[in-house]
């Protein structure tokens, strides 16, 4: 009684999945060329103001060249997050590595990728805050959760928040 209530799951799971990757893959034609669209525009006059207002001290700065682009790399986000996959990693190796190739030819280890992504996420969210933000529609929800700082003998002796905590 238990497998078939256990193979029940699973084929539902399966199913489940199987539609998940279906709804992602028709999306992707558009949405991911879009989406690549505008952090590459983004990207070209963020990158043309950063260089205008950098100081440099005399010293020239190693800057490895990477075979993918930084306006790649925050697509491939922007992607995972919509994806419905819960690991990076699993994604990235599973999906972008394989099937879209043909979108980002030139692919690098995930160790690398890693590291592209940290690069790009203040660009990222310097997008996101400049163009994707919704406006505030005078609701807004706080999460009242209070946070434990430490335990209740030393609230006394405690005087990182004091005043305002």
């Amino acid at each position: 009684m238990k497998t078939k209530k256990i193979e029940k799951n699973l084929l539902s799971y399966y199913l489940t999945i199987n539609k998940l990757n279906e709804n992602f893959s028709t999306m992707k034609d558009t949405q991911i060329l879009a989406v690549f669209c505008a952090f590459d525009d983004f990207f070209k006059d963020f990158h043309q103001d950063i260089q205008k207002y950098s100081l440099e001290n005399g010293q020239p700065k190693r800057q490895r060249r990477s075979s993918l682009s930084t306006s790649e790399v925050m697509t491939i986000i922007v992607l995972f997050h919509m994806s419905g996959y819960r690991c990076f990693k699993h994604f990235y190796l599973n999906y972008v590595c394989k099937d879209l190739r043909g979108y980002f030819p030139n692919v690098v280890s995930y160790n690398r990728m890693v590291e592209l992504q940290g690069k790009a996420a203040f660009p990222l969210a310097l997008f996101v805050k400049m163009y994707r933000m919704g406006k505030c529609s005078g609701i807004s929800f706080i999460d009242s959760t209070p946070i434990q700082v430490c335990h209740n003998r030393r609230i006394h002796q405690h005087r990182v928040f004091e005043g305002l905590a």
